[in-house]
């Protein structure tokens, strides 16, 4: 079975898939001793011998999904070339490769997810496919209904308008407020933007939801293997959005209410202002 060459770099856990597209642009990858530009090129992993570099791919290992809680003044990447934290810090045993899906800003903390399944991961980041993330944010002062209807609606922001929204109220005190809020976009910073649109600056941000994932009372910078049944619910989820988008119907872009787990309006280790 010939598969895509990208495909076939990014499964044997050397790189990513985006980062297996430059290597091949950049002529650093041969097929039978040839070298091979073209994105898009099939093999056979069967027959083909395909190198990086001028070393054999090894065999193809078995996918690997993770859970970390990113702990804020971390990097979401593997590497820093400003020699900051990175979450691969947080990950050492692990013997797997695996990338991070999505960011999370140097200044935010919570979910992440760490893979080397190239497709899911793709999956999970295109914007067409609408996969929820939900935060628990901490923002100066209480929005007032009009502003979290905005919210809901959309807001402008340089980048155009964001798409529906869901928020929900959670704690307020004399100056600051908890809010749980449910995106379905990814934009560089984009909830911190929208709160601070209307007015309300972020002080905390944590991600407790991604897809059918929740981060549950993982601990910050602790990390641990999804469970059989949350890495098969996180492929059904993605691939239930996939085959709607291939026949042409549009996923809902309104989230459902968040389920309020026990915990989460008030962490342990944030004291409200």
């Amino acid at each position: 079975m010939e598969i895509r060459l990208q495909k076939i770099i990014a499964g044997s856990g050397l790189a990513s898939r985006r980062k297996a597209e430059t290597l091949i642009a950049a002529g650093r990858v041969t097929v039978n001793g040839k070298v091979v530009t073209e994105l898009g090129t099939k093999v056979d992993p069967e027959r083909d011998h395909v190198k990086v570099d001028g070393k054999h791919l090894s065999h193809a290992q078995p996918f690997v999904y993770l859970m970390l809680n990113k702990p804020k003044h971390v990097m979401s990447t593997l590497d820093d070339p400003g020699g900051r934290p990175t979450v691969k810090d947080f990950i050492r045993g692990v013997s797997v490769r695996v990338f991070p899906v999505g960011r999370l800003d140097f200044e935010s903390e919570g979910l992440m997810l760490l893979t080397n399944n190239g497709d899911l991961a793709q999956a999970l980041l295109h914007p067409r496919y609408h996969v929820p993330k939900t935060y628990l944010i901490k923002v100066k002062r209480v929005l007032t209904d009009e502003e979290i209807r905005q919210l809901e609606g959309g807001v402008k922001l340089e980048d155009g308008m964001t798409g529906p929204a869901q928020v929900k109220k959670i704690k307020k005190a004399e100056q600051n407020s908890w809010l749980e809020v449910t995106i379905r976009e990814g934009r560089k910073h984009q909830v911190r933007r929208m709160l601070e649109s209307v007015g309300h600056p972020v002080i905390r941000l944590t991600r407790v939801k991604m897809g059918p994932l929740s981060l549950g009372r993982l601990e910050s910078g602790e990390f641990r293997f999804l469970t059989d049944r949350e890495a098969n619910a996180l492929r059904e989820s993605v691939g239930e959005r996939v085959a709607a988008i291939e026949r042409g119907e549009e996923p809902a872009t309104k989230p459902k209410r968040p389920v309020r787990r026990e915990g989460w309006a008030r962490p342990k280790k944030a004291k409200v202002a």
